[in-house]
């Protein structure tokens, strides 16, 4: 028996936030915040390094998306700092959006802040009419493979090697959007 993915769609993804919490768009300010939740997620796998040379973007993070055409999301941590990110980046030649800087702190996993992050880029997909949704995730990252694919994003063949001080290599991951509208 073959079973379909799961389609995601805004309904799917309506998961309350945690309470007290909103997403709200990133401003240039939060560069250091938005660093330090990368460089906490990195931390957590093994010869996975943070360095600011390689992310030129969280400079001015706004300013990075908002050139691209692309938004960045946050969500702030009630202690202060940022407890969650997700980035979208137009893709047009593949008529997809790019899904980025998907991080959640370890208190917020599983609580559907993630959820809620993924509907606001969902939301902007349909809005600009593409029809899919793509990201790339380093491999060891498992944890986060098995989050996208319950969402309906299945991995593509293939995957890439940035040469980066951590040796990332990555896996690529699609999810058509046609029957999400």
């Amino acid at each position: 028996m073959i079973r379909s993915a799961p389609s995601l769609s805004a309904p799917a993804l309506a998961a309350p936030l945690p309470a007290g919490l909103t997403i709200r768009p990133a401003r240039d300010g939060d560069s250091e915040p938005l660093a330090a939740l990368i460089a906490a997620s990195f931390a957590e796998y093994p010869y996975c390094l943070f360095e600011w040379s390689e992310f030129p973007e969280l400079r001015r993070p706004a300013s990075h998306f908002a050139a691209k055409g692309g938004r960045l999301w946050v969500v702030d941590a009630p202690e202060g700092g940022i407890a969650a990110s997700l980035g979208a980046t137009p893709v047009p030649e593949q008529n997809a959006i790019e899904i980025t800087k998907v991080y959640a702190t370890p208190a917020f996993r599983g609580s559907g802040l993630a959820q809620a992050l993924f509907a606001e880029a969902l939301s902007f997909a349909q809005g600009g009419g593409f029809g899919a949704m793509m990201l790339w995730s380093d491999t060891r990252f498992a944890r986060g493979h098995r989050f996208y694919e319950k969402l309906g994003f299945r991995r593509w063949p293939g995957e890439r090697y940035l040469a980066d001080v951590s040796a990332t290599w990555e896996h690529h991951f699609r999810l058509d959007l046609a029957g999400t509208r």
